[in-house]
């Protein structure tokens, strides 16, 4: 297999596992929908944030930290669920409106991208991608190894800023449906809320299971 066909492959692994609806989707569309179209384009430089991030730790991970995945991977799936199960229950509890989103009670951008880089950095499906996709791509018979995770880096971040993107822009128009229909927001709130919450407590399941 060619270098070039390594890329074309691993994109088209990357942005299966992007599309696949996820905590990190989750995010971006309840920002979106309670916050508007910047919120949910900030949330979404958030998550191309902590792929980069990602990007990186695969890249080292073909040499030291790919021996230590293993130990390390468990107590962050562990931590990513108890934080996300955290948001979506903090979701859930809220009563924000469209009507008042733009006013006091919106959630300041700088804390949506904040929460957005940890929400990605502690996605367990994003580790588990990691640990198993990187070292089959990350290869030294392609060239320096800093060079191939720059291209998987940008690869990574290119369909993070196209899916997430489309989910923000889509949640921010039908954030305008919800205008003056405060009960459909804070039930669409709630759904959310609840689906961040069944998606944390399945990967850590899986992650228990498959460590036993």
């Amino acid at each position: 297999m060619t270098y070039a066909d390594s890329l074309w492959l691993f994109l088209l692994l990357v942005a299966g596992i992007i599309i696949v609806p996820g905590m990190d989707m989750l995010y971006v569309l309840a920002n979106g929908l309670t916050g508007g179209r910047k919120s949910g384009l900030v949330a979404t430089s958030g998550m191309v944030a902590g792929g980069v991030v990602h990007s990186l730790y695969g890249t080292v991970g073909t040499g030291l930290l790919v021996a230590l995945a293993p130990k390390l991977f468990l107590p962050l799936l562990i931590g990513g669920a108890i934080y996300m199960c955290w948001i979506g229950y903090t979701l859930i509890r809220s009563s924000i409106t469209v009507d008042t989103v733009e006013g006091a009670s919106a959630v300041p951008l700088p804390t949506v991208f904040r929460r957005a880089v940890l929400t990605c950095l502690m996605n367990p499906k994003a580790y588990l991608f990691v640990i198993a996709v990187y070292p089959q791509f990350v290869r030294p018979e392609y060239g320096p190894l800093w060079r191939q995770g720059l291209a998987l880096g940008a690869m990574t971040a290119l369909t993070q800023t196209i899916v997430y993107g489309a989910v923000a822009l889509a949640a921010g128009r039908a954030r305008g449906l919800l205008v003056g229909n405060p009960a459909a927001t804070i039930w669409t709130g709630r759904v959310v809320g609840l689906l961040l919450i069944l998606v944390a407590l399945l990967t850590a399941f899986e992650g228990l299971r498959g460590s036993v």
